[in-house]
This record gives C-alpha cells, sequence and structure tokens, in this order.
C-alpha cells in the first residue's frame, strides 16, 4: 500500500489535501508552511511546480506561479525543498505541474529525484491517460502513485479509463474551467460523484471552488477528500501565518463531523 493510498485506508475519514505554489510568496514560505499545514489536520500536499502557462488555473494561482517564477524557482529547486519538507512532515506529498517540465527534466529522472525528495505521486494537469504510459511506467519503477482528472463533462468511457490508470486517488473537477474559490458549488457536484462512484472504488477527493467549512462538507459528503489550493494561496499571499491555520483546522473540523 502506497503512502497516499494509507491516507484513505478508513474511508469514513475524510482526507483533506492542501495545494500550495512551491516559491510563493518565496521557498522560504512553502518550506516553513508545509509542515505547518500538515500539523493543522491536512493528509495530503500538493506541491506545485510553478510553470509559465497554467492554462487549468485561475487567477489567484496564475499570478503565484508568475512571482515564483519571478523569483527564480526552477523545477531543480523544487526537487530540493521537496526534500527539505519531506524530513519534517509526514504528510503524503505529491507533485502537482504540467508535462512540459517533466518532460524537459528527463521523465526517468525527474521520477527517480522525485522519489528521493519524497515525493508519494504526480498529478500532471495537461497529460492525458491515453498519452501517460512511459510517466506511468517511469513512476511505477520508483513506486509513485499517477493520479489523473475527471470533469463532469466526462463520459463513462472516459471515467472508466482514468478509473484504470489512476492510481493514488481520482481528482474530481467540480466544475468546467479554472481554478478559484467560490462562494457556492455546483448543483450537479452530487450526481457527479455518484456517477463516477458507479464506475471505481478508487478514492475520489473533489477540488476547485471550495473557500469554507461549509463547501467542505458539501464537497465531501460522497467522496473521499477534499482538495483546497486558491484559497490557501491567497492566505499564503497575505503572509498571515495564523489565518492560515486557523482556515486548515476549520475545514478539518468541518470534514470530521461527517464521521
Amino acid at each position: 500500500m502506497s503512502r497516499i493510498s494509507s491516507v484513505f485506508a478508513d474511508r469514513r475519514r475524510k482526507a483533506l489535501v492542501a495545494y500550495v505554489t512551491m516559491g510563493y510568496p518565496s521557498m522560504e514560505a512553502t518550506v516553513d508552511i508545509v509542515p505547518r499545514l500538515a500539523s493543522a489536520g491536512c493528509d495530503i500536499i500538493e506541491l506545485g511546480i510553478p510553470f509559465s502557462d497554467p492554462m487549468a488555473d485561475g487567477t489567484t494561482i496564475q499570478e503565484a506561479s508568475h512571482t515564483a517564477l519571478q523569483n527564480g524557482v526552477t523545477p531543480v529547486l523544487c526537487m530540493e525543498a521537496a526534500a527539505t519538507i519531506g524530513k519534517s512532515t509526514r504528510a503524503s506529498l505529491v507533485f502537482m505541474t504540467y508535462y512540459n517540465p517533466v518532460l524537459n527534466y528527463g521523465l526517468a529522472r525527474f521520477c527517480k529525484d522525485a522519489a528521493r525528495a519524497s515525493i508519494d505521486g504526480l498529478l500532471v494537469t495537461d497529460l492525458p491517460p491515453e498519452e501517460g504510459t512511459e510517466l506511468r511506467k517511469a513512476a511505477g519503477v520508483e513506486s509513485i502513485d499517477i493520479i489523473h482528472l475527471l470533469a463532469p463533462t466526462s463520459t463513462r468511457e472516459r471515467i472508466r479509463l482514468v478509473a484504470e490508470k489512476s492510481s493514488g486517488f481520482i481528482y474530481l473537477v467540480s466544475v468546467t474551467g479554472v481554478t478559484g474559490a467560490r462562494s457556492e458549488l455546483p448543483a450537479h457536484l452530487e450526481q457527479f460523484v455518484s456517477k463516477v462512484r458507479s464506475e471505481t472504488d478508487k478514492p475520489l477527493c473533489v477540488g476547485f471552488g471550495i473557500s469554507s467549512g461549509d463547501l467542505a462538507i458539501k464537497a465531501a459528503r460522497q467522496a473521499d477528500g477534499i482538495v483546497v489550493g486558491s484559497k490557501l494561496v491567497q492566505l499564503m499571499g497575505e503572509r498571515n501565518t495564523g489565518k492560515l491555520e486557523a482556515f486548515v483546522k476549520e475545514l478539518r473540523e468541518a470534514l470530521d463531523s461527517l464521521r
């Protein structure tokens, strides 16, 4: 059982997955805050490797990626920072990125270095499962999970393919479009989760738009966990560690109320 799979061993406990942009507002801040997020109740931390064309991300994360790149953040520096983070937290770590940086790094080398840096999973946003064979092979050698995404528009055929190719968990995008904190979740979310659940028993985590404890509860009722990103990145930009930790604790308490 992988470290990510162990997070979902007790399906009564909802997983809390957090996303941070590495190097925003600084790499020092990233290294400092990730263990704090874990201590506050996060089970899995997605470490976003900044990319120049983050097409799946909304304004908040786009701006964070731009700032990180201006700070000189590279995939190599992200590897080094992940290794440091891995020594100070027991939370499972996932690299979230786009395919070009991974391809440029070299698939086998990337996966080998990621494993050495305590990375348990990879989520390559723009890599469809049909084209991910080589990366899955390289990741498999290092016992790294490959996580794929599903959108509300996914057909049953697509759901079955993603379920077959994914390991660790499946990331359910709550809306069509880009990331960003929202005040409400779409009415079709429950139906979407049920549709995916009917095709697979792999863990399902809902992301895109969760910005409060109430929304966390709504998103997690039928899923196995939630992913929170834009709101966390926004709070990191404010450099208010106390407010950030309080928000994560709010989410953790909300999810625990569903046990």
